[in-house]
């Protein structure tokens, strides 16, 4: 089921909220420059097993409207807290990539963690993506500098470049346009906003130690987006967090290793 829900004025974010009536829930909260729909190979299976899946679409992205402004992590954290309440989501597992990762982490400690039992960060780009003088782990900022100018000038390209760094595992080129597509239905402004959010946002370092909940962390050892010491920082700065390195992944564990990742998902869902 699809909807679009109002989280202030003028801006509506669209959720796909499957198996409502399932007995416990997952949110979703995607990497940049996807949608929710990237988490497909979780909501062909996670449903059937009883789940209810509800994947986010960040404004900017996917079906979500496109706003001017708005793309600091506290405005999409914002944003969640919104779809929260719309749906009145109570003690569901907060599951976020990349993006979406350091997105969920800024929820958790700017609104205390409201609603959410457990948190999975699946190759978070937390606590920093990129590097700086007291964190060493991340991209260069020239990297990132690339990126943004590169979306400036031909976005299509950037997107190509980007996707082929994003696997481990062999895809075939009629993957590689579906994900492709995906980036392609984001703004370019919105692509630029929140690249520019990964070179200023410096906070998630302290909001490591507000988070109160069960924590997994899933991360892929061939990460080249988001390096596995992030996921070795991240285990550190967050109590009762359990790290799960994932040996054949890349930046998209979630397909690289699929089975894998939905049965750790679904086992720390289960537990407790």
């Amino acid at each position: 089921m699809g909807l679009f829900i109002k989280v202030e004025p003028g801006v509506k974010v669209y959720v796909e909220d499957l198996n409502p009536g399932g007995c416990k829930t997952i949110v979703f909260l995607h990497g940049w420059p996807a949608s929710h729909r990237m988490f497909e190979y979780q909501f062909d299976q996670l449903p059937k097993r009883g789940y209810r899946c509800i994947g986010i679409d960040q404004r900017g992205f996917g079906n979500s409207d496109k706003p001017w402004t708005g793309y600091a992590y506290d405005t999409l954290a914002d944003d969640v807290r919104g779809v929260v309440e719309a749906l009145d989501l109570h003690g569901f597992v907060l599951a976020g990539h990349s993006t979406g990762g350091a997105i969920a982490i800024r929820y958790m400690a700017r609104h205390k963690g409201y609603g959410v039992s457990k948190l999975a960060l699946c190759a978070a780009a937390a606590p920093s993506l990129i590097q700086r003088p007291y964190f060493p782990h991340g991209q260069t900022r020239e990297a990132v500098l690339k990126i943004i100018q590169d979306t400036y000038s031909n976005r299509p390209e950037m997107l190509r470049g980007f996707g082929d760094m994003f696997f481990y595992q062999h895809t075939t080129q009629a993957f590689a346009d579906w994900f492709f597509q995906m980036g392609l239905q984001a703004a370019g402004w919105s692509t630029i906003a929140v690249a520019t959010s990964w070179l200023d946002e410096e906070r998630l370092f302290e909001d490591l130690g507000k988070i109160h909940v069960p924590t997994l962390i899933l991360h892929g050892i061939h990460d080249k987006v988001c390096f596995f010491p992030l996921a070795i920082a991240q285990n550190e700065g967050i109590e009762n967090s359990l790290l799960i390195p994932f040996k054949y992944s890349g930046h998209g564990l979630f397909y690289d290793e699929r089975d894998k990742f939905n049965k750790e998902l679904i086992q720390f869902t289960e537990e407790g």
